[in-house]
């Protein structure tokens, strides 16, 4: 063969193996999978009729479990919104963000020079690596529609997260109707329920980027007080209910307001029910539907009569006037904080076609800052080696490849607002310990095998085994507060050098 035509055989050897290259890639590109991810505010992972509660309406709820995987042991490690919203973007603790309780909106500090924060709402550093920005330099197309909660100032703004678009409100809440939101830049009027006007941007966001791969965070004000105005039909199957409460016979519950409130808070659960079952039939209308993982949560857990309280973890007591217990210095009358499990217990559901199988039920433990690396390893994307990441993909659980799995896990609380505290635990599946460095008087123990509604505190009344168990636990804690520079540092030593 002459030179000059193995020459060009070997051009067109190339080409083809070229064109091969840049197909296969093409085909890698296209089966890569749309990624929703679908996050509640407020919303316990009680709510589910699946979970056997019989005052539960979550037809749709229930379908993705049935659908997908189920995740019973799902929690976040803040119950309250911004620092877990932050720890959900980011993988990191609130107190390693400044993040450590709900923002409050700039004109409240501008109107009233509260003394929470002198004058600067904290907020998401956007120099932080996040996993829209990290999808989006990906080739993922980016949009964030409903609740942000992360920082109202220009440079904190969801389009320097890593989203592309951004449709919703910046502040922590909004009105369940008629609401203003951010749309193309600027906050305009909108006509009609808030839940049902979120759902309409994010179908159209799901339209204009059906070819994919594409990332859609859908963040629900939903079912965050105030819970009414609801569809008509998300209020009538709860408004004539005579609603079964957690502990009815709680000293000096106000049973009359309890059962009002558990049903106005589950019509609200049913609004959202209505329109994930909207979400989905778009998804399938589309065509999209087998190339798209879908995950369901909520950024923590709540309570509605739950050992006497009502909210999260900034919780509040649901008893009537006279049944009380007075302040204390940090505690205002009326509040409850608390790391309660109702409060860091979410609901969680993973839909991933070809992956997860019908009715599958993950035990594991999970946290919300395992999303970060989860979503990164669902779309094959390598994590930044110079990212410092707390969380761990849940994709080998998902897979039934996890082999030991652990499930202890640290979280933590400081309060800010109304009271002060700073509340660390350390959970197991069996027992679980909460300290209050700020407060004395206000550490609790659980045994969550004999108890699991955490009626009893046992911290005072510890057996030996159980006192081992508890020295354990404190090094845990200690242990992880160092590893993350926790400023509440200093307190825990003081506390257990002194027990």
């Amino acid at each position: 063969m002459r030179f000059s035509d193995l020459v060009t055989k070997m051009g067109k050897l190339a080409l083809t193996l070229g064109l091969t290259i840049l197909a296969t890639t093409a085909r890698a590109a296209e089966t890569r999978p749309n990624l929703l991810f679908i996050l509640t505010d407020d919303q316990a992972a009680w709510t589910l009729s699946r979970n056997g509660n019989p005052n539960a309406q979550t037809p749709n709820m229930d379908r993705l479990a049935a659908d997908g995987a189920y995740l019973p042991n799902s929690f976040t490690i803040t119950p309250v919104c911004s620092p877990s919203r932050a720890s959900l973007m980011t993988s990191r603790f609130g107190s390693e963000l400044g993040i450590t309780d709900w923002i409050k909106p700039i004109k409240n500090f501008k109107d009233t020079g509260n003394a929470d924060d002198p004058q600067i709402q904290p907020a998401l550093d956007p120099a932080l690596p996040t996993f829209p920005r990290l999808l989006q330099q990906a080739g993922y197309a980016t949009g964030l529609v409903g609740k942000y909660h992360l920082g109202e100032e220009p440079e904190h703004h969801p389009t320097k997260m890593g989203y592309g678009y951004f449709m919703g409100f910046l502040e922590g809440g909004t009105t369940p109707e008629n609401p203003k939101l951010e749309k193309d830049g600027t906050y305009q009027p909108f006509e009609g329920l808030t839940m049902d006007i979120l759902t309409d941007h994010a179908l159209e966001f799901l339209e204009a980027h059906k070819d994919g791969p594409f990332l859609l965070s859908l963040h629900y004000r939903a079912p965050h007080t105030r819970w009414l105005p609801v569809a008509p039909e998300d209020w009538a199957p709860l408004e004539g209910l005579d609603p079964e409460l957690p502990h009815p016979d709680y000293p000096g519950l106000d049973v009359e307001r309890a059962k009002k409130m558990m049903r106005e808070y589950l019509a609200s659960v049913r609004g959202v029910d209505r329109n994930l079952g909207r979400v989905r039939a778009k998804l399938k209308e589309l065509g999209v539907e087998d190339n798209t993982v879908v995950i369901f949560s909520a950024d923590h857990g709540y309570n509605m009569a739950h050992n006497g309280i009502w909210h999260k973890g900034n919780g509040h007591w649901l008893l009537k006037k006279e049944a009380l217990p007075p302040a204390t210095e940090n505690i205002p009358n009326g509040q409850r904080p608390n790391m309660y499990d109702n409060s860091l217990r979410v609901p969680t559901m993973v839909y991933w076609p070809g992956v997860t199988e019908p009715g599958q039920v993950v035990d594991g433990t999970v946290r919300n800052i395992d999303w970060f690396p989860t979503l990164l390893d669902m779309a094959g994307v390598e994590l930044p080696s110079d990212a410092v990441i707390r969380g761990r993909s849940i994709v080998p659980l998902l897979k039934g490849q996890a082999g030991d799995w652990e499930n202890d896990f640290f979280s933590q609380y400081s309060t800010k607002h109304q009271s002060h505290t700073d509340m660390r635990v350390w959970r197991s599946p069996e027992y679980k310990l909460i300290r209050d460095f700020l407060n004395e008087g206000r550490d609790e123990f659980y045994d969550l095998k004999a108890d699991p509604q955490e009626t009893a505190n046992l911290i005072n009344d510890l057996s030996p085994g159980q006192k081992e168990i508890v020295a354990k636990f404190d090094q845990n804690i200690l242990n992880a507060m160092k590893n993350i520079g926790d400023p509440a540092v200093p307190e825990a030593e003081a506390r257990m050098a002194n027990p």
